[in-house]
């Protein structure tokens, strides 16, 4: 299975952003999907993910209200909308699937329950 994450770049604190990540070699629609994030001399952390049906999201407390993930199973992609940036938010994003189906926030917040990660794609947001 590979992952193909885009749509990172530069943007204004309270700009936007919508990234992408586009999946092949495998079944989009039985994976569950995440978004993690790893900024400047940080480890890598969870930000959102979205089950195989797309009917439950969790999200990290830092983007909640700001972030949207969402997915297409006709397109094999999963998306993050990225509102309200803020420097903090400044981060290689990686997404990741998973062939389980279990889907709880606290299971979906760690990395280890992720088969298939993608290359990062970066986002700055400047001040």
């Amino acid at each position: 299975v590979q992952l193909q994450a885009s749509g990172g770049g530069l943007v204004q604190a309270g700009g936007y952003l919508r990234l992408s990540c586009a999946t092949s070699g495998g079944t989009f629609s039985g994976y569950v999907m995440g978004w993690f994030r790893q900024g400047p001399g940080n480890e890598r952390e969870f930000v959102a993910a979205i089950a195989r049906s797309g009917g439950l999201t969790s999200y990290a407390d830092s983007v909640k209200g700001r972030f949207t993930i969402s997915r297409d199973n006709a397109k094999n992609t999963v998306y993050l909308q990225m509102n309200s940036l803020k420097p903090e938010d400044t981060a290689a994003y990686y997404c990741a699937a998973d062939r389980s189906n279990y889907y709880s926030g606290n299971y979906r917040r760690a990395q280890s329950n992720y088969d298939y990660w993608g290359q990062g794609t970066q986002v700055t947001v400047s001040s």
